[in-house]
């Protein structure tokens, strides 16, 4: 079909849409829209409030090696064709986003072939902020687990596990990655720690930070260790002190990339 066409068909639909809604309101649409309004309440309260996880992923994000995760291409316009549309060129581990298995094994589990049943999971929140804003690059340690289940009970086997830094807050700043002289200096798990919640059988882990790893790990052993068992992460969280420390339940909207190693994810805790 020419571009014309498309043009003129979508300029007719849109036409053709304002003319229905016009009479939808005519016809006593607003009685439509107070079952559709009503209906949110409820779900509200089925399920809680729902907490975003999620940063804005622009091109300005920043990334562990430096180069932008995110590209944006304009390809239609509006005033052109009557729609508009962004050609996306993505790093997968940039953003808000999964480590998949596969990102540190040769024949791992791909990020599409991760079980949905691990996608959505009690959500236990470990905060480490006040010393991270003294140690810069400390890790979540076996105490910190420890502290947390005599405060909060068992960590639910299936969970995921999460770190709040505080390291969220420093997004736009030069700090979220790098110290005065350019070294990586952000908090992470310790392969001690994830080795314990292994045994627990947690599905994942998360950070508010560019890495599972601290910013001076010199040989990632979280990710050489953690990911290679089959299970993920998620890197870079946003939000986790608007979530209790236990309780929630954390939906992973992972993506679905065939072969993918990982990739942005829409990630929402519901309290």
């Amino acid at each position: 079909m020419c571009n014309a066409c498309i043009t003129n068909a979508v300029k007719k639909h849109m036409i053709s849409r304002r003319d229905m809604f016009r009479s939808a309101v005519a016809l006593g649409a607003a009685s439509v829209a107070a079952g559709i309004v009503t209906a949110r309440p409820a779900l509200a309260a089925a399920h809680g409030t729902v907490v975003d996880l999620t940063h804005t992923f622009t091109p300005e994000f920043p990334t562990f090696d430096g180069v932008p995760g995110l590209t944006m291409e304009q390809t239609v316009k509006f005033d052109e064709s009557g729609y508009q549309l962004f050609r996306l060129t993505v790093d997968e581990h940039s953003g808000t986003h999964i480590d998949a298995p596969l990102h540190f094994t040769t024949d791992g589990t791909s990020v599409d072939e991760l079980p949905v049943e691990n996608l959505v999971c009690p959500l236990c929140v470990i905060d480490i902020e006040a010393r991270a804003q003294e140690e810069v690059n400390t890790m979540v340690s076996t105490e910190d687990i420890e502290t947390w289940i005599s405060a909060n009970g068992d960590i639910p086997e299936g969970a995921c596990v999460a770190m709040h830094s505080g390291w969220a807050d420093k997004v736009g700043d030069a700090s979220y990655r790098n110290d005065a002289d350019g070294n990586f200096t952000f908090p992470g798990f310790s392969k001690e720690a994830t080795d314990m919640l292994m045994e627990m059988g947690v599905a994942a882990i998360g950070v508010d930070t560019l890495s599972l790893d601290p910013g001076n790990s010199a040989d990632f052993a979280v990710h050489y260790s953690w990911l290679p068992s089959g299970r993920y992460g998620i890197e870079n969280l946003a939000g986790l002190r608007n979530v209790p420390a236990a309780g929630a339940t954390v939906f992973v909207g992972a993506p679905k990339h065939g072969g993918g190693t990982g990739g942005p994810a829409r990630v929402l805790a519901v309290t």
